[in-house]
């Protein structure tokens, strides 16, 4: 399999497929370019190698071919200064024999990118000829879009077949991929999982594929009370799931039958509104009266979580452990954090991943002490339930 580092971009027409679905206010100005800059690396590699980018990616869901408020003109300005003034153009369309004249005559050092690829249904059909089509604007494939990577869309896995020497993965789903391989398949121990968020049903395929590979599973959030009222206890009007009590069950007894230890918060904090300004006390999960919900871990069970924490060799943290956009409830969060950030300190590979654990380290200032965050989203919970990401087969050749 080639590799970006060591593949030799001279005279090269390199077809990129990134993540640039960046969010743009009503004026069209990029709000966050976060997706951009982590596309960044690949870019100037290939640049740097004498060759020239051609980007391909998606902007938001447009329904029935070209709307112009989904196209790629915005992103062009932006790119140009975030690659220190380099030439950026866009193409018409992404694919005919307009952009592969203009694909043909980018020079080494400039950028071309490809007008939104959704405006085409054959790119989220997976369509061969389509596929074919894009490969005409390219002399190798680079595929650095792990968001999209659980998908098998003509740029983002089928087109690798008309690459079969010149095929690879950029700097960015390198890293991830080698990052989650890092907890999935070769994971210093004892391996925690520290799974957060409301619902059991959503992440009921991911706690029960970890149930084969961790040594600790910490479940925090609003799922803890789902297992609370399992076992009889009353949790008041906290987020509870009753068509998955006996799930809840399940997942203990089979964490029991692999050997995992299986920790959830002995007391909450609750309080008696959805609101920072709420009544709260410390409560044990299972005597929360009506009226009251638990928003947050207590701090006997923050103490038993840290203890955990700070003894793992690997740890995947997905999912806060309370509702830590509100300062009253945020301790849970902050607590783990922090217990995360020290067993990096001591040697412990850290994996951060899904939205709302990302944000919470950055919230929190917790982002530069852990050893990984990732970015994606669908793709990053598909692989942690043993899926085969099409967009990683694709490169990888399997």
């Amino acid at each position: 399999m080639q590799t970006i580092s060591s593949y030799d971009f001279k005279g090269k027409r390199a077809l990129i497929r990134v993540d640039f679905n960046v969010p743009l206010n009503d004026k069209f100005e990029i709000t966050d370019d976060t997706r951009m800059r982590a596309a960044l690396p690949t870019i100037k590699k290939i640049i740097e190698g004498g060759g020239s980018p051609i980007i391909m990616s998606h902007l938001g869901r447009p329904k029935n071919g070209p709307e112009e408020k989904f196209s790629l003109k915005p992103l062009v300005n932006h790119l140009s200064e975030l690659l220190g003034g380099a030439t950026v153009k866009i193409a018409p369309d992404c694919i005919g024999d307009e952009v592969k004249a203009m694909a043909e005559d980018v020079k080494p050092g400039e950028v071309l990118i490809l007008e939104n690829l959704r405006f085409y249904k054959e790119e989220t059909a997976g369509d061969e000829e389509f596929a074919a089509k894009l490969a005409e604007n390219g002399d190798c494939w680079v595929n650095d879009a792990f968001g999209t990577a659980h998908r098998a869309h003509a740029s983002t896995a089928v087109i690798a077949k008309f690459f079969p020497n010149d095929k690879m993965f950029g700097y960015l789903i390198e890293s991830e991929v080698e990052s989650l391989d890092k907890v999935v398949k070769a994971p210093k121990r004892p391996l925690t999982a520290i799974m957060g968020g409301a619902k059991v049903s959503s992440k009921i395929t991911i706690i029960e594929n970890m149930l084969d590979k961790v040594d600790n599973l910490i479940l925090g959030g609003g799922m803890k009370f789902t297992f609370a009222k399992a076992h009889g206890g009353k949790v008041g009007s906290s987020i509870c799931e009753d068509d998955f009590l006996e799930t809840a069950l399940n997942i203990e007894k089979l964490a029991k039958e692999k050997g995992v230890n299986l920790y959830m918060a002995s007391d909450v904090i609750a309080a008696d509104a959805f609101s920072n300004d709420a009544n709260t006390k410390v409560l044990p999960i299972g005597e929360i009266p009506d009226g009251w919900m638990g928003l947050d871990a207590g701090p006997d069970a923050i103490e038993e979580f840290k203890k955990v924490i700070e003894k793992s060799g690997t740890i995947l943290w997905n999912g806060p452990i309370g509702v830590f956009e509100m300062e009253a409830f945020a301790e849970g969060t902050r607590a783990v954090g922090e217990a995360v950030v020290e067993a990096t300190k001591k040697g412990a590979f850290s994996l951060v991943g899904g939205g709302d654990s990302v944000a919470a380290v950055n919230q929190l200032g917790f982002a530069d002490g852990v050893s990984y965050i990732s970015t994606a989203g669908g793709a990053l919970l598909e692989y942690l339930e043993g899926k085969t990401l099409p967009g990683v087969a694709a490169v990888r050749g399997e």
